[in-house]
Order: C-alpha cells, then sequence, then structure tokens
C-alpha cells in the first residue's frame, strides 16, 4: 500500500542509512497509468545540502538532529571570538560582513568627487577603524556626560541628566521610543518603557541560586573597575559599585518578567502625558519632554504603570551620591565599545562573563557591525546592488505566496476554530503584507561623520537616530518602513503592521539559493517564511487584527480551544534540558515554539503542492525529496553554544535552543514520522503530539 507522500508502509528505519530514495510523489490508484517519471539522481552539494555535516549512523527517529548535523557538530569548533557558532546565521552573517567590509574599505579608499553614500560610508569606517585616533581621545568623548552626572544633587539635575543622556541613546531607568497605537494602528504616539539595568534581565538581579550570586559578585567587581575608567580612585569605585547594584536590583524589582511582557494586552497602557504625571508626580515631565526636544508630546503608552510608580518612588528615595554613580556607571556601560582600548577590554568582560566567549571579535567586525546600525541603509544600498540578484527576488514572492496558499487550506479545514474566528482569520491572511530584499524607500542619515572622531561619529548618530525616531510621534504609520538592514541575516512579522520582512541577508546559502533545488529552499528559507506567517495567528500575533489593531476577534470557545493547545506546547518545550539541570521557559517560548511548528508544516504542504504535478523528480545521495526537504530544515539550524551562553539566554530568549527547534517540531509532525518510517512510540513519532495550527 502507499502511505503518506508515496512512501511504502514499512518498519522503523534502521541507524545505519536512511531509506532508499524514491520520487516524492506516486500515482494515484484510480488514476490513469502514466510513465512514471524517472527519478535524477543528484549530489547533496548540487542539491544545497551538505553531506559533510551529516551523521550516517545516527537514527532519524532517535534523534534527527544529530543525523542532520552530526558530522558539522564533531568537527566544527566554536570560534574563539564567538560565543555560538551555527552553519546558517553565524556563518553567512560572517559572509555579509566580509562583503560589507569590501564595500566600506572601497568607499574609504575612493578619490575625487566621492557621490554621498560613499563619502559617509567611507568616512565612517576610517574612523572606526582608527585605533590611534580612539586611544587618543581617551574618555574625553563622554568627559561631558560625565560631568554632568556628576552635578546630579536634587530631582531637578536628575530629570536634566537623564533627558541628556536619553537624547544620545544612554538607556538610564527608562527609555522612549515611537510606537503604534495598539487600538489605532493607522497611528503613532510614544511609548515609555522599563530599562536601566546592566545586568541581560532582571531575573538576574533577583535569582537566588548560587549561579546568580556568583554572577552578580562578578558583574559588582566588573562596575567598579569600568568607573575606574571614568576617574574614580579603587576604593570610590568600589562603594560605588555597591550603589549601582543595589540600585539596579531595585529597578529589576518593580520590572515585568520576560514573559509578562509577552502580553500584548499587558503592555498597552495608553495613560499620555495626565497619566504619567499621575503615576509619577516626582518627575516634571512637562521638563522632560521640552529637554528633549519633544515638547508637544501628549499620547504616551508605558508597557507597566506599576515600573513608572516605582522609579518615582526611587527618584524620591535615592540620595544624590547614589544616582551620580549609577549615571555614570550607565554612560560608562554604554559608550565603552566606542571608547580606548581599557575601556573595550572592560566592556568585553561583561560579555565574557554572561556568554562565555574568550575573544573580542576583531575591530573590523567591529567597525562593520557599527557602520550597519548607524548607516543601514547606505550601506545596504551597494550590497544588494551587488549581491542580491532579481530573480530571488522574485522566486522568494513564489514561495511566500505558496505557504500563505497552504496557511488558508490550513484555516479552512482546522476543527476547533469557530466559523465565524475562522472568517475573521482569513481576512488577515489575506491583508498580511511581506516585503522582500530591500526597502522601496531608502532612509538618509542627515548627521556629520568625522573620519577622526568615531565616538563623537557614533553619538551625533545616536541623537539623530533618537530625533528620528521620536519625530514620527502623532504623525501617521509609514507602513514602507524597515526594521532590518538589507544585510542582515534574520526575518520578522511586525503584528501592528500585518507585515512579513525578509532581508537580502537571509536571501542566501544555507537558507536560500536559486541555485538549489527547489525542495531544499523550502525546508530551509520556507520554514522561516512559514514561522514568520504564524507569527501572526501565535499567542501575542492572534491578539491582533488584519489592519494591526489589539482587538479581540477570536470568539470566547475558540480562544479557549486556541489557549489549550498552546498549553501542550508549554509542557513539552518545558521538559527540555539544554544542560543538566537547566529546562526551557515553556510560556516564555510559546510563541516561537508555535511558529516553528506551524512553520515547517506549512513549508511542506507548500513544497509537497508545488511538486504534485512535477516531472522531474530527483534523489541525492540515497535521500527522496521528502527527505531532503527535512534534512534543509535541520543543517539551517546546526548550532554549538557555550554554556554560559545557553544559560544566559534560556533565561530571556523566547526562542528554544537550535535542536529543540528541529526535533519538537518535526516530533510533532505526522509527514516526518511517515518520511523516515519512524516506529511509533519513538522519540520523533511519539504517541502524543501538540498540535496548535
Amino acid at each position: 500500500m502507499i502511505c503518506l507522500g508515496g512512501f511504502a508502509c514499512g518498519p522503523a528505519s534502521t541507524p545505519a542509512t536512511p531509506p532508499p530514495a524514491v520520487p516524492t510523489q506516486a500515482p494515484s490508484a484510480s488514476a490513469p497509468a502514466t510513465p512514471t517519471p524517472p527519478v535524477q539522481q543528484i549530489s547533496l552539494a548540487d542539491a544545497g545540502l551538505d553531506a559533510a555535516a551529516l551523521d550516517r549512523s545516527a537514527d532519524p527517529c532517535q534523534d534527527f538532529y544529530q543525523m542532520a548535523c552530526g558530522g558539522w557538530l564533531a568537527h566544527t569548533e566554536i570560534p574563539a571570538d564567538e560565543s555560538s557558532w551555527d552553519r546558517s546565521f553565524n556563518q553567512l552573517s560572517l559572509h555579509n560582513e566580509e562583503e560589507e567590509r569590501d564595500i566600506l574599505q572601497a568607499a574609504a579608499s575612493a578619490s575625487g568627487d566621492r557621490d554621498p553614500v560613499t563619502g559617509k560610508l567611507g568616512d565612517w569606517w576610517r574612523a572606526c577603524m582608527d585605533e590611534s585616533a580612539a586611544e587618543a581621545d581617551g574618555r574625553k568623548p563622554i568627559d561631558g556626560l560625565l560631568a554632568k552626572a556628576r552635578k546630579v544633587h536634587d530631582k531637578a539635575t536628575l530629570l536634566a541628566t537623564l533627558a541628556d543622556l536619553h537624547k544620545e541613546r544612554i538607556w538610564a531607568l527608562f527609555d522612549i521610543s515611537s510606537a503604534q497605537d495598539a487600538k489605532n494602528a493607522t497611528h503613532m504616539i510614544a511609548n515609555v518603557d522599563q530599562d536601566g539595568l546592566g545586568l541581560a534581565d532582571r531575573d538576574q538581579y533577583l535569582d537566588t541560586d548560587d549561579a546568580s550570586k556568583k554572577l552578580r559578585e562578578e558583574y559588582q567587581k566588573h562596575v567598579a573597575r569600568m568607573l575606574v575608567l571614568t576617574g574614580m580612585n579603587a576604593k570610590q569605585a568600589a562603594k560605588a559599585a555597591q550603589d549601582v547594584l543595589a540600585l539596579e536590583t531595585e529597578i529589576a524589582k518593580v520590572s515585568k518578567t520576560r514573559v509578562e511582557l509577552r502580553d500584548p494586552k499587558g503592555v498597552y497602557n495608553k495613560i499620555d502625558r495626565v497619566g504619567l504625571e499621575k503615576a509619577a508626580p516626582a518627575i516634571d515631565w512637562k521638563e522632560y519632554f521640552a529637554r528633549i526636544g519633544f515638547g508637544d508630546i501628549q499620547e504616551v503608552n508605558v508597557t507597566s504603570v506599576p515600573f513608572i510608580e516605582g522609579i518615582d518612588k526611587l527618584v524620591v528615595s535615592t540620595k544624590p551620591a547614589q544616582w551620580q554613580n549609577y549615571l555614570a556607571w550607565q554612560i560608562a556601560h554604554s559608550t565603552a565599545h566606542l571608547l580606548s582600548k581599557a575601556f573595550v577590554d572592560e566592556d568585553f568582560k561583561l560579555e565574557q562573563l554572561l556568554t562565555g566567549q574568550p575573544q573580542i571579535k576583531p575591530r573590523w567586525r567591529r567597525c562593520v557591525a557599527s557602520a550597519d546600525g548607524a548607516l543601514g541603509d547606505l550601506l545596504g544600498q551597494p550590497f544588494v546592488k551587488k549581491y542580491f540578484p532579481g530573480a530571488s527576488k522574485a522566486s522568494t514572492e513564489r514561495m511566500v505566496r505558496d505557504i500563505s496558499a497552504a496557511f488558508g487550506t490550513d484555516l479552512k479545514s482546522i476543527d476547533w476554530m469557530a466559523p465565524p474566528t475562522r472568517t475573521k482569520a482569513l481576512e488577515k491572511l489575506a491583508q498580511m503584507a511581506y516585503q522582500i530584499g530591500y526597502p522601496d524607500k531608502w532612509k538618509t542619515y542627515d548627521f556629520t561623520v568625522d573620519p577622526k572622531h568615531y565616538a563623537a561619529d557614533a553619538l551625533a548618530s545616536r541623537a539623530f537616530e533618537t530625533h528620528r525616531d521620536l519625530a514620527k510621534v502623532g504623525k501617521p504609520t509609514d507602513r514602507s518602513e524597515w526594521f532590518m538592514t538589507p544585510p542582515t541575516v534574520n526575518a520578522y512579522y511586525d503584528p501592528q503592521r500585518n507585515e512579513m520582512v525578509f532581508p537580502a541577508g537571509i536571501l542566501q546559502p544555507p537558507f536560500y539559493s536559486i541555485k538549489n533545488a527547489p525542495v531544499v529552499n523550502f525546508g530551509a528559507i520556507g520554514m522561516v517564511v512559514g514561522h514568520e506567517l504564524t507569527h501572526g495567528f501565535d499567542d501575542e500575533g492572534s491578539q491582533y487584527d488584519g489592519l494591526g489593531n489589539l482587538d479581540d476577534w477570536w470568539d470566547p470557545v475558540t480562544a479557549e480551544r486556541f489557549a489549550a493547545k498552546g498549553q501542550c506546547m508549554v509542557a513539552q518545550y518545558g521538559s527540555y534540558e539544554p544542560l543538566p539541570g537547566l529546562k526551557l521557559n515553556g510560556k516564555l517560548t510559546l510563541g516561537e515554539n508555535i511558529a516553528d511548528n506551524a512553520g515547517i508544516k506549512l513549508a511542506f504542504d507548500a513544497y509537497r503542492a508545488s511538486r504534485a504535478a512535477a516531472r522531474d523528480p530527483v534523489a541525492a545521495e540515497g535521500f527522496s525529496e521528502d527527505q531532503m526537504f527535512f534534512l534543509a530544515h535541520g543543517q539551517a539550524w546546526c548550532t554549538k553554544m557555550r554554556d554560559e551562553l545557553t544559560r544566559t539566554l534560556v533565561t530571556m530568549n523566547p526562542h528554544s535552543p537550535a535542536q529543540f527547534r528541529v526535533n519538537g517540531p518535526l516530533a510533532n509532525l505526522p509527514a516526518f514520522a511517515q518520511t523516515f518510517h519512524c516506529a511509533p512510540g519513538t522519540p520523533m513519532n511519539p504517541a502524543h503530539r501538540c498540535t496548535v495550527w
């Protein structure tokens, strides 16, 4: 008999080799007899897969991640200047960085009359790469800010200093930005968010386990050493570091957890200026907004009213000397990477503490990252012109349409969604937009770049970005704006714009190549497309309607069923241990896990539909097309990570570690077990599966 996907039913696969390759589709028994298309034999490399990455001794039904990545894991070492390494994001990012470096070096070497793009890029590169100039400048670029911090003696001077730091994007105590109004996505308002911590997450200040206590001890020592660099003697710095840790701990106590921050309704508190003044009367908000240059801002959302109330109490109770120490630390912490070697090296020690990374990245990589961050759309223009062929854009658009169609088919058939909600879900899907490669309109950067003073350039860039961002408040939403630069190796879904964005940077091998076998593209970048699309319907995205407004468009019964299905995944992923005794937070990772599970299913369904009438089936070194699809998915996530980073990310990252992003969704997908003939009860064919979409 013929089972799902045209594979003959049979016993579970043995660990030695995968089942022999067969055509992806088999003719229906009731269809007229037609010649079976011959299967073209190609190499894994020609398909776009890595034979050396495989562990052919691993049983795919026991641990598919090991089968897909075991060879790569065995022969790959994490580079000394990295805290983790994978064969997709990291390797592709490094490749893109090398291409960006070539662009920047060429711009810096250009002579004669340079166009504005080349001129600004070249000047930025020369300034950033000039280590001797950074040494000569020393601490001078931040001396003015430090002087303001040392003069804080009351609420008025504290407020003035906070505003001046915020203009430079030094987010002491809280931060402010533009945001779409969650109840009116066509309109931009201001958003005041919790901030002001030096460690990666509020729980690192509050957890009582030995590892957290040790982390805080080392962090306090780091703060003291950094404050010595700002001009304090060792005794002063040691006392100041105690003040910093104590004050940041109080900030952490009133901060929301990462799980709480994932609740769209919980972080929508549009209290406006009147509400701010009521929640935090000790802060002169009129003076604050005027000092940052936007005194007319009235519409304000806060992510947490208790946080605003909490910092108001701190403003009243904290002594000026403590504020001086905290602000000096915040200045140094935010700018150290821009300054002389002593600051850069000490700043890296905190990164080492949190990630386990042995060595700092070479300066050229740090300068590429800074150019991309400050002048991303300028750098993106020559990047896409040189490295993003037009055919890639059209091919990706077709894939997005295919995967969207697969989701539409699922929406029409799932049994837990009531008809009225299903209709609205289909409407939201139809309204979903996508942008591929690069924006239609490039940003401009109206600030001066001095080729001799890197830190000053970076601070000027920050001030420009703060003004550009807050200038959007009170205006209509610009739905064409991008929040990633074209060379970025990533993608995103924006629930308030109801759109997916896929930069040119990720549309390259191993995620995508116009030369790959189509099935490999579906397994790699196709899963990413399905993942981002599903974010529109995960535990967060499902709370926004097709126009991007926070709206209860789900009927109560459907919402209850959806939540119950999510709890299954909370339990599934909450049982995974990336390190002995360290379990994932199933609630924190729920949205990403829902997207991973649906993403691979949608990509598989879309691939099957696109190949249904194919007359050119292929096989590669013993693997069928279906098997190649899953290998492409697995090999896109081959990753090694240092234990220190793993512990940090489990605390704060909503994504599951790589092995669980592969095995977790595939264990929930019957088509995988069918493809590899996994016996019931094996890890990759469990008796109980979790499914949402």
